[in-house]
């Protein structure tokens, strides 16, 4: 599957940014699918996902409340909708899908065999 994220950007504290990652080469319905971004110099971190199985989205502590994951597979296409961007939001997300991601490896980076390009986020103070 490749994916494409898109809808990054510059933007002020407090502003909003929607990101979408449009999926080919396969169904997103099929897979785990979520977002993980990288400030420099850190790691890469989880910010939110689905399980292809679950009915719910988890998010990282940090995004809870301002971030909210979306898919519409009619587009095969997935979303996060960022509010109240904060600077510590700044970073290259990514939009990721996996096959077999377990509850325990929903946040780790090797449980996704498909990344997309990144797109960058810059949320200036």
């Amino acid at each position: 599957v490749q994916l494409q994220a898109s809808g990054g950007g510059m933007v002020q504290a407090g502003g909003s940014l929607r990101l979408s990652c449009a999926a080919s080469g396969a169904t997103l319905s099929s897979y785990t699918v979520a977002w993980f971004r990288q400030a420099p110099g850190k790691e890469r971190e989880f910010v939110a996902g689905r399980r292809r199985s679950d009915s719910f989205t988890r998010y990282a502590d940090s995004v809870k409340g301002r971030f909210t994951f979306s898919r519409d597979f009619s587009r095969n296409t997935v979303y996060l909708q960022m509010n109240s961007l904060k600077p510590e939001d700044t970073a290259v997300y990514y939009c990721v899908a996996g096959s077999g991601v377990i509850v325990s490896g929903i946040g780790v980076p090797s449980s996704y065999g498909y990344w997309g390009q990144g797109t960058q986020v810059t949320v200036s103070s």
